[in-house]
């Protein structure tokens, strides 16, 4: 019988041996594994990988060889191994093929060194360990969906606090504003012009009206007008009025007297008015006030004293009042819709907030902003919008402004499968939301654009290339960051610095 093969006797012998052992073990045992190279590309794959093709988006294997990884395997950390030389030995992994269980090792290269050794990293192995967690790996997957059902709890309210700022200061139950005027995002001309205003008008005890388009940020305003008030410790009050039907509309502004009317509260109720006494209240929609109502309303603020329903007698209140409307209320006048006199009354001291179509250049911080809250409502990573994505934003007519970006930026987010969104599938969510023409960005005033903004501190404007170039840089790269940091021609460890670093 001939002898059977014996183990090598040098060292090197018996690593290699082990490592291809390890190799084919590794490829039986596994649900799947694949190679990439040392630029993220996929070389290799193995037969027990192939069958998560399909749910992939790949009929064949042809097309999924030669891709970077990130572009075939949504989600995955690959390029982050490679990037670090460290491995991810066990990671769940969620794209539209499934949930996984992962590992991911670097491959290196032996040393040239007198001591051996390993070398740079020249790809990446990653293998599919289960296929199935949530029934093979139950008691962790049970353990994990805990902790992360407790995070995201913990980020609800973190973002819940973040967004109201003054709430968490007021006794349980009270109103107060919720927004400062740091809330109000940009650095536009129009965006420094009107908060300017605003922040004059914070410091009057005169009413505020604000003029502008849905979705401008009118109510955001208002808070930020009356937590920067002498009135900042009393009670900001909201009304909207186009959400009250007109018969109930004077009880809620004025409140009423123990049964005033059928179905009244035997102990009566206090309005708005008078809950508002010290602090400010706020009449959003104002210019769909009822006539009927507008004349009480006038007498109100003329006389500083409400009469509830049913009572005979008028209670004093010092309230500031702030109107908003996104209607045209000169028009209003002239057709007899909306009362002269109250108009001279509300508009003392008006603010028109631009709409978003004037600020295009505020798009990326909103963007961002917009991005983060929804990423600590959700728990995800907030979204990543290429150069050519904000360029298409900046070119869209924006009939609901703000209160529209954020609806097409949720939709992006949640129908893509990366966290990166290019310009074509932004495109194509702004075309299913009835656009028939996608503009392109508005450059006939570049030139005063690019004046006004030359006219600010040289580390801002600084600060502002370098992101600009960091954006591109990493957009020609495909987001490899090693790759945009020898572009650039600096280190790894100052482009992670100026990438993080708030500037």
């Amino acid at each position: 019988m001939p002898a059977p093969p014996a183990l090598p006797l040098d060292a090197e012998g018996i690593l290699a041996l082990a490592a291809r052992s390890m190799f084919h073990l590794f490829s039986s045992i596994s649900q799947g594994m694949f190679l990439v190279d040392s630029s993220g590309r996929i070389v290799w794959v193995n037969e027990g990988y192939r069958r998560f093709l399909p749910a992939l988006g790949f009929s064949s294997i042809d097309q999924f060889l030669g891709h970077m990884v990130e572009d075939v395997i949504p989600n995955t950390q690959m390029r982050r191994v490679l990037e670090t030389g460290e491995p991810i030995l066990v990671d769940l992994l969620t794209n539209k093929a499934g949930t996984f269980v992962v590992s991911r090792i670097p491959l290196r290269a032996e040393s040239d060194g007198p001591e051996g050794g390993a070398g740079d990293v020249i790809g990446a192995i990653g293998i599919v360990l289960f296929d199935q967690p949530e029934t093979t790996l139950q008691p962790l997957i049970s353990k994990f969906a805990l902790l992360q059902r407790d995070l995201d709890d913990a980020r609800r309210e973190l973002a819940s606090q973040r967004n109201n700022p003054l709430y968490q200061h007021a006794p349980d139950g009270q109103r107060r504003s919720k927004y400062t005027f740091a809330s109000f995002i940009g650095s536009s001309p129009a965006a420094v012009e009107v908060k300017r205003h605003a922040r004059r008008a914070a410091q009057s005890t005169s009413p505020v009206l604000l003029l502008g388009e849905t979705g401008t940020g009118k109510e955001l305003l208002a808070h930020a007008i009356h937590a920067s008030s002498a009135r900042a410790k009393g009670m900001f009050v909201s009304v909207n009025i186009a959400a009250v039907p007109d018969t109930l509309l004077e009880a809620e502004f004025f409140g009423f007297a123990p049964g005033a009317f059928t179905g009244a509260d035997r102990r009566g109720r206090e309005g708005k008015f008078k809950l508002a006494d010290g602090g400010s209240l706020f009449l959003d929609e104002i210019g769909d006030m009822p006539l009927g109502l507008q004349a009480k309303l006038l007498r109100a603020l003329q006389e500083g004293e409400i009469e509830p329903l049913g009572s005979n007698k008028l209670v004093p209140f010092d309230a500031r009042v702030i109107a908003a409307t996104s209607r045209d209320l000169p028009e209003l006048v002239r057709r007899g819709l909306f009362r002269e006199d109250l108009y001279y009354r509300l508009n003392v001291l008006p603010l028109r907030v631009p709409p978003l179509r004037e600020r295009r250049s505020d798009i990326p911080a909103l963007v961002e902003a917009l991005g983060e809250d929804m990423a600590l409502r959700s728990g995800e990573a907030p979204p990543e919008l290429t150069p050519d994505a904000l360029a298409l934003l900046a070119g869209q007519h924006w009939r609901g402004n703000i209160r529209e970006l954020r609806n097409v930026l949720e939709q992006v987010t949640m129908r893509s499968d990366s966290q990166r969104i290019d310009a074509v599938q932004l495109e194509r969510i702004l075309r299913e939301a009835g656009l028939e023409q996608i503009e392109l960005p508005d450059l006939s005033h570049a030139g005063g654009d690019e004046e006004a903004a030359l006219l600010r501190p040289l580390a801002q404007q600084v600060a502002e290339l370098e992101r600009k170039a960091i954006a591109a840089a990493m957009a020609s790269t495909g987001g490899n960051k090693l790759a945009t940091s020898r572009l650039l021609g600096i280190s790894r460890a100052t482009l992670y610095e100026r990438m993080t670093t708030p500037r």
